[in-house]
């Protein structure tokens, strides 16, 4: 498939979403709400369960299935008080030493005014910040589309990995060619140049694994469950300060690529 066909199928609706992967992925998963400072927003799901034998902290970005459901999930638009429900968990998961595991799969971050009032790109920047001093092991997993930094609020991890067909960007093809051409029909030539696939970003070393999806769902969560337990278990041997220090060289590198 072409770019943008891979954006459509990271958009589909049949799509398994955060809350498919969290059932099939974890045992004993409890969802945990709130940020303590606001409320609690559907769009995000926090919690804790086990992988295999190993506790961990399981932060998902839910679109939802069905319109009713879509709606209550914001159709996986995060307000400010979902990323600082997720930056709750990942401090707590700091405090007991638990792996901390980031599903994305988001257009980007709500936008409206209430959002900005908020206090949006505060949440959006604190993250990012606790994120790179994080004293756990940090996976990130692009699951369907990952859009902005709404996305990249929970991608500052030691490994950033994507599902074959899922998209990962800084703009979404179709503001891209609005922005660009003032013409949204340009949106697959947008998509080609933005680079936006798993095949691109891998080779451009802004992700460090693709996951096979035309296996099946199923197997695709057998394949990432194995590779999850095998990375947090060599992950949790390294010293806080070594870990520290290769997440900080890793983006330290994406960035000297593209100067």
């Amino acid at each position: 498939m072409n770019a943008y066909e891979k954006l459509l199928a990271a958009r589909a609706d049949g799509r398994p979403t955060a809350k498919n992967y969290i059932e099939r992925l974890f045992q004993n998963f409890i969802e945990l709400h709130g940020d303590r400072r606001y409320g609690d927003d559907s769009a995000v799901i926090t919690g804790i369960g086990t992988l295999g034998r190993m506790p961990v902290t399981v932060i998902g970005i839910e679109k939802g299935h069905g319109t009713k459901e879509k709606v209550a999930r914001n159709f996986g638009s995060a307000h400010p008080e979902g990323y600082r429900k997720a930056l709750r968990q990942m401090k707590l998961a700091e405090k007991f030493n638990r792996p901390v595991i980031c599903l994305v799969d988001t257009f980007g971050a709500y936008c409206g005014i209430g959002a900005e009032e908020r206090g949006q790109g505060q949440a959006i920047a604190e993250n990012l910040m606790e994120l790179m001093g994080l004293r756990v092991p940090v996976v990130s997993i692009l699951i369907g589309e990952g859009g902005s930094g709404g996305a990249l609020a929970l991608a500052v991890a030691d490994e950033v990995w994507m599902l074959e067909n899922a998209v990962y960007s800084v703009i979404s093809p179709e503001g891209c060619a609005s922005i660009l051409w003032k013409n949204p029909k340009r949106v697959g030539e947008a998509a080609e140049y933005l680079k936006i696939t798993a095949q691109d970003l891998l080779s451009l070393n802004v992700i460090d694994r693709i996951i096979p999806e035309g296996i099946g769902f199923s197997k695709t969560c057998a394949f990432l469950k194995i590779q999850l337990i095998q990375t947090l278990k060599r992950n949790r041997t390294l010293t806080e300060e070594d870990l520290i220090s290769q997440r900080y060289e890793k983006f330290r590198r994406i960035g000297s690529d593209f100067q």
